[in-house]
């Protein structure tokens, strides 16, 4: 049976290959595997915990603020820090604004291209296009000669090779959209380049820079004061409401539009791509301290075998109910490699066993990958923004349904849609969109706050080391924009100790467990499509669905490789 091999994925963050049985044109089995080792828990043992956030934070460019947040939690929790109420507003702003504007990127420029066929975007007719965008849109620069001035960009592009998208599958037959929606889409993607830089500067307001924007244990690392130059006063507060109300714009007039308008053309996707039935969610943006997941706007939980009428709590705590596996993985244990681990007791031992490079596939080795396998209660789960919002839609979130329910219906599919690749790629949409709504209400709080001079932004009581336990351990949640994440820490003697991340695309994109239960990337591609092995657009689109992050899950390359099968694409 032919092997597609597709090494390294791109329009993804890090090295990721996949491995997929093609079997009369639907694939019947596949492989994920990371091809890069992390070593960030052996740099942090020894470390200050208080300086953990600003080494874990630049193990990735894209999520530029998740670890960072992960990180100090996971402190606080240890040494039982409560943050100020301003402090977590700003916080919170700081995360709605990571969602808004990863989500954005996300569609356009790392996702579209799967659905979109830049080149037939050239027999568009740029009347049309701005009469069809004007009809489900405000957005003022959707003209006539906009979309004339974007097809002859196109036009030169082309002319040229089109650059890095030379490569791409355009004319494939699983491609639908008119050109007129093509057009749109394209010139859209041009638009979200320059959009989603100017809406990262309310991290340089707070957090001093972007991306990795400064954070600290017990608050965040601005003052406020409306009258102090050197402070966050009041022009730098206007200036992150104006960015919030253009983001805002975007958002509603742009990406959603542009969601709804190519979804609206493959409807078949919801068929595809569903994969495991179980999803796991820790929750994000509290209203009343890190430590009530009751208060958070998104819910806490999990979601087995896609029951929505129950959600099981999850308590990352409890050291029976996470735990990380390497039966096909490229490490070792000294417990046994059988043996699954708790993050706090986790272990990070390099052992790699597969072939020499250059290699030509993975098949044949009981080992393939630098990711982990971590499973919830044993149960393989799914997480992200899908995962996300069928836990918060099951456990009755008012405004999460009320979301979900008025964009499914806008595209006229049920819930059960949501359980697919084009359910995983609007639930993305939807996660935008109600965090677009906590920003505004985040930062209206904020401001109310500082008019009534509450604007206190650290908790110093237990800064110093000697105010410490000799032992402690923490763990941090966050529920990033790809999905849970969480930050393991041991401390001992005011030092680190131990410290595990176990991060979104380590759940989503890891090897099988010692049953052979494959995980979300490996469980989602079975059953889905292939018209030309040359050109997998179809397995690609899956991937992509999930937004993969290798970088925060593995971390060093060896670029030698030799495949199969080599897909080359955008």
């Amino acid at each position: 049976m032919p092997r597609i091999v597709v090494d390294p994925v791109t329009r993804i963050e890090g090295h990721l290959r996949i491995e997929a049985v093609v079997e009369n044109g639907v694939i019947t089995d596949a492989y994920s595997a990371g091809t890069m080792v992390r070593g960030l828990e052996k740099i942090l043992i020894g470390r200050d915990p208080r300086d953990a956030w600003a080494i874990t934070e630049r193990v990735c460019g894209v999520c530029t603020t998740v670890h960072a947040l992960a990180s100090v939690r996971s402190v606080e929790d240890a040494l039982g820090i409560s943050v100020p109420p301003t402090a977590e507003f700003i916080r919170n702003i700081m995360m709605a604004t990571q969602y808004v504007q990863d989500h954005v990127i996300h569609f356009y420029h790392l996702h579209a291209l799967d659905w979109v066929d830049i080149v037939n975007a050239l027999k568009a007719d740029p009347k049309k296009a701005a009469e069809l965008a004007g009809s489900f849109s405000k957005w003022d620069k959707n003209t006539p000669a906009y979309f004339s001035a974007v097809q002859d960009k196109i036009k030169a592009f082309a002319a040229s090779g089109l650059g890095i998208f030379a490569n791409g599958y355009w004319g494939h037959p699983a491609y639908k959209l008119p050109p007129e929606v093509n057009l749109i889409a394209v010139a859209h993607y041009l638009d979200a380049l320059e959009w989603q830089k100017e809406i990262v500067k309310i991290h340089a307001v707070f957090g001093g820079k972007n991306p990795h924007p400064n954070y600290l244990v017990g608050g965040v690392p601005c003052s406020i004061d409306v009258d102090e130059v050197g402070a966050i006063n009041g022009e730098r507060l206007n200036l992150v409401s104006r960015l919030i109300s253009q983001a805002d714009e975007f958002v509603n007039e742009v990406y959603i539009p542009d969601l709804l308008a190519v979804a609206s053309f493959y409807k078949d996707w919801a068929k595809y791509g569903g994969g495991l039935k179980n999803y796991l969610a820790y929750g994000e943006y509290p209203t009343k301290g890190y430590g009530n997941p009751d208060s958070f706007k998104f819910a806490r939980g999990a979601v087995l075998g896609r029951d929505l009428s129950h959600v099981y709590p999850v308590n990352p705590r409890d050291n029976e109910e996470i735990k990380e596996y390497i039966a096909h993985s490229w490490f070792t244990y000294e417990a046994g490699n059988d043996k699954g681990l708790h993050p706090w007791a986790g272990e990070t031992q390099i052992a790699y066993s597969g072939p020499k490079p250059p290699f030509e596939t993975l098949a044949g080795y009981d080992k393939y990958s630098f990711l982990k396998t971590p499973r919830w209660k044993e149960n393989a789960m799914e997480v992200g923004p899908l995962a996300r919002l069928l836990v918060s839609y099951a456990a009755g979130r008012a405004d999460v349904k009320e979301t979900v329910n008025a964009t499914l219906g806008k595209l006229g599919v049920p819930v059960d849609a949501l359980f697919s690749t084009l359910g995983r790629t609007a639930a993305r949409g939807i996660d935008c969109a109600l965090s677009m709504i906590w920003l505004k209400e985040f930062n209206n709080q904020l401001i109310a706050r500082v008019k009534t001079r509450e604007t206190s932004t650290f908790n110093g009581e237990k800064w110093e080391p000697k105010s410490w336990p000799s032992e402690a351990e923490g763990v941090g949640l966050v529920d990033a924009p790809r999905g849970a994440l969480a930050h393991w820490i041991k401390i001992k003697n005011g030092a680190i100790d131990n410290y595990q991340l176990v991060v979104p695309t380590t759940w989503n994109g890891s090897p099988r467990d010692a049953r052979s239960v494959r995980s979300a990337f490996e469980e989602s591609l079975i059953g889905t499509p292939v018209a030309n092995l040359e050109q997998p657009v179809e397995l690609i689109r899956t991937i992509h669905s999930f937004d993969p992050c290798l970088a925060c899950a593995v971390h060093l390359y060896d670029p030698q490789g030799k495949h199969l099968h080599q897909v080359s694409f955008e």
